[in-house]
């Protein structure tokens, strides 16, 4: 009987370290909740898709990670990772200064330019001047808030700010903005799209590489070394490997890799 118990006790044990163990490598990944296409969004079934869903499967795959969307209001992703809700953020967050105060980052994993739409007939340049007297739309929290608010708030008739990309390309479509700023890819999609018909690029800002940041990495407590570790080795990988490629070249014709 003691033989039996002594047993069961050992299996329980084994099984219970088992699951320890499985349990350690399960990493909770902070994307914005709000829809950013191509980069990440919910479809019909609530899934999540897109390019950087692809991105991070790929890594985590590499790393031997068992990954786990957690979508998170994008203006508490930063918060929802130091206070570990969420143990990495894969949402198109670009490097800056300001927040690797707060933030680590692993290396960087795309880098595209900034740019500015705005309604077809409607010529301006992407420059301070070129909005003056403009109402100039931008979501909250983002590189793009604070680059507006340095280059353009004192020519711009107004600023303002959305929650979602999604409700600042929805205004412009509706002619309550003159101009919209964000990432040049998610532009680009927007005027792909049957809402964004009314609308071009108008070029791309001037470069601030301490507001935009040096290309967009995913986001990590500071001191979590091992994971920044294990990220980085599997960012190298997938770009050697042609898995990187294989994933992006089902949504670009470039290489978003970038410069």
């Amino acid at each position: 009987m003691k033989q039996i118990v002594k047993a069961a006790f050992i299996a329980a044990a084994v099984t219970a370290a088992g699951v320890t163990g499985a349990m350690a490598d399960q990493v909770k990944v902070g994307v914005a909740a709000e829809p950013y296409p191509p980069f990440t969004s919910p479809d019909a079934s609530g899934k999540w898709v897109g390019w950087e869903v692809e991105f991070m499967e790929a890594i985590c795959a590499e790393a031997k990670l068992d990954c786990v969307i957690t979508p998170v209001a994008w203006d508490g992703i930063i918060p929802a990772l130091t206070s570990e809700k969420i143990d990495m953020i894969v949402g198109s967050m670009s490097i800056t200064e300001e927040r690797l105060k707060t933030i680590d980052f692993s290396d960087k994993y795309y880098n595209t330019p900034t740019g500015i739409i705005g309604a077809k007939g409607d010529d301006f340049e992407p420059t301070p001047e070129g909005l003056s007297g403009k109402i100039l739309g931008v979501q909250v929290s983002t590189i793009h808030a604070d680059y507006a608010d340095k280059y353009f708030a004192a020519t711009a008739d107004d600023i303002k700010q959305y929650q979602t990309q999604d409700e600042v390309n929805q205004d412009l479509a509706a002619g309550r903005l003159d101009a919209v700023q964000a990432d040049a890819i998610a532009l680009d999609a927007f005027l792909k799209s049957d809402a964004g018909a009314c609308c071009e690029l108008k070029g791309n800002v001037a470069d601030d590489p301490a507001i935009l940041g040096a290309g967009v990495g995913v986001g990590l407590r500071k001191g979590d070394t091992e994971l920044k570790d294990k990220v980085n080795a599997a960012i190298a990988a997938i770009r050697a490997n042609g898995v990187y490629e294989e994933f992006s070249k089902k949504y670009f014709d470039f290489d978003i890799y970038g410069g």
